[in-house]
């Protein structure tokens, strides 16, 4: 890339399985001038999130799917680097949809979504995009608003060592209850357990899992959030106590299949149980973002909400590290750095 150029992926094709590099054109435009009330905005992290998958088919959802041809969508990090908008004054950071580009105008005519990071949060970047970003703010909304988890109570979460997940598990434990998380290797539970504090942790991919999931939760699951599906979830929905609730935040498991993924068989127990299960978009809350990054930022500067990411160095990287999401190699959040802050951060 040129001093004067702007980078930008673009989807060229739906993909089928797991994507692939193909299914995007790079393309390489001139940095665009901000015009009255609009902010130049310099990507520094780009979220890699598996909503970006769902997005990139032409199933519905809770946004629409990205046109063929367009930047590919992503929740991203930046800050301003020239404005002509008091509200995003220059060195501000901004996160938000700012897509797989280095980078874009904000502001009157540009139909982007951003919000102002708050100033004094007092953490890294990185966080920001993670326990403190839309994965945490996921984690924190759905657990408590959905969940509602009570002091002694077990909360089971599936995907436990991702970005969502991992959270999920360390506000169950400040809220009182025993945490036990699903994950797919030895490495990632032994990290749930031995920094994270989770009681206990279940690697899926071993033979005598599901046994293994109930021995880890002796008085039976109060709180399920799914993250995966097909047969972690109907595992879980084996093991609910009566009026138990299930926060269904993710089917990743279905995201890159060719064919539907079967059950969950042990569906009836909803009934059986009085159980509640919903579905849950963290949009839901977009109004209360700011209450949410507050408890969390004061729960990590106490030390009692860890971050962990999995940083993956320069947006050319990103057709292929998303695919880490899916392929069991990513712990924590998984980040492109796209370039270190070019100013001062206000």
């Amino acid at each position: 890339m040129t001093a004067n150029q702007n980078r930008e992926f673009r989807l060229a094709a739906r993909p089928v399985g797991l994507i692939k590099p193909s299914d995007f054109q790079l393309a390489e435009t001139p940095i665009p001038e901000p015009g009255p009330d609009q902010a130049l905005v310099r990507t520094l992290y780009l979220s890699l999130d598996p909503t970006n998958r769902v997005w990139m088919s032409d199933r519905d959802g809770y946004l629409p799917p990205i046109e063929l041809g367009a930047v590919m969508r992503g929740i991203g990090l930046g800050q301003v680097v020239r404005s002509n908008n008091p509200a995003f004054p220059e060195g501000s950071l901004v996160q938000g949809l700012l897509g797989w580009r280095d980078y874009l105008l904000i502001g009157t005519g540009t139909g982007v979504s951003v919000s102002l990071v708050p100033a004094g949060l007092g953490v890294p970047l990185p966080v920001l995009l993670g326990a403190l970003g839309a994965t945490g703010l996921t984690a924190y909304f759905g657990l408590i608003e959905l969940g509602k988890p009570q002091p002694g109570e077990t909360v089971v979460v599936s995907a436990a060592a991702g970005a969502t997940g991992s959270v999920v598990g360390q506000i169950a434990k400040i809220l009182g209850c025993r945490a036990v998380g699903i994950a797919g290797s030895d490495d990632k539970c032994a990290w749930l357990v031995n920094e994270l504090g989770f009681d206990a942790a279940v690697n899926y991919k071993k033979e005598g899992w599901k046994k293994q999931l109930t021995a880890a939760c002796p008085q039976g699951i109060d709180v399920v959030f799914e993250n995966v599906g097909g047969e972690i979830l109907d595992a879980a929905l084996a093991r609910i106590n009566l009026r138990a609730r299930i926060v269904l935040c993710g089917l990743i498991a279905s995201y890159n299949a060719k064919e539907p993924v079967p059950g969950p068989y042990n569906f009836g127990n909803l009934l059986i149980k009085r159980a509640q299960l919903q579905g849950f978009i963290i949009l839901d809350y977009a109004a209360r973002f700011p209450e949410g990054v507050k408890q969390l930022a004061q729960w990590f500067r106490q030390g009692r909400l860890q971050h962990r990411d999995t940083l993956v160095e320069g947006l050319q990287e990103a057709p292929v590290a998303i695919n880490r999401l899916f392929d069991g190699s990513a712990t924590g959040k998984l980040l492109i750095r796209v370039a270190e802050p070019p100013l001062p951060v206000t």
